[in-house]
């Protein structure tokens, strides 16, 4: 890895459409992509320890302890070492998984590009998750846990808008519109930020 690679992290409340405007990004600029969410629910499917562990906060509507997930994505990187960039969908959640993330990327010889943070109403967003729910059967999109992954999520996620800010990296994007429309967006910030 080194500094000219396009290293993206993709932020918003579950339901603002991380997973959608990451598939599109990838295709566009040859990005790898890494989902904590998918990671651990392929460690639960596997039934391994990780999984065991992650099932338990899951379940609940809670974030997974952040060793875990630094130790994971660690793994994972190192998969991933000879690539364009990576969109990370789903990380970093806490204060504790941004410091680690730059650390992780430093030793590494990159950093993180920019960080997109996707606005959407909570109505908006709790219609969403049901309506996925419906669709795909994934049993945490129900009413009582959306909520409360809602309020982790504003409790312990958000305070990442103000530490990216700080850095300058930090774009918000309006994340209500039409998929196409979002995109645009998008991928206007990181061609922004290419040029510059």
């Amino acid at each position: 890895m080194n500094k000219d690679i396009l290293n993206i992290i993709i932020f918003g409340a579950p339901g603002s459409g991380k997973g959608t405007q990451s598939e599109l990004l990838i295709e566009k600029y040859n990005l790898d992509h890494i989902s904590t969410g998918e990671v651990l629910r392929a460690e639960i499917e596997k039934q391994t320890e990780l999984g065991k562990i992650a099932n338990i906060h899951i379940s609940k509507g809670h974030l997974v302890p952040d060793e875990l997930i630094i130790d994971t994505l660690e793994n994972v990187l190192d998969e991933k070492e000879n690539s364009n960039g990576i969109i990370f969908d789903g990380f970093p959640r806490t204060i504790a998984q941004g410091e680690a993330l730059e650390k992780i990327l430093e030793e590494r010889g990159t950093s993180v590009t920019i960080v997109l943070n996707l606005e959407v109403e909570k109505e908006e967003l709790v219609q969403r998750l049901l309506n996925r729910g419906k669709v795909s059967g994934r049993s945490d999109d129900n009413f009582e846990t959306i909520s409360s992954r809602l309020n982790v999520y504003t409790e312990q996620t958000a305070p990442l808008i103000n530490y990216y800010k700080k850095q300058g990296k930090l774009v918000n994007i309006k994340g209500a519109g039409t998929v196409e429309d979002i995109f645009e967006k998008i991928v206007h910030s990181i061609d922004n930020i290419k040029v510059c």
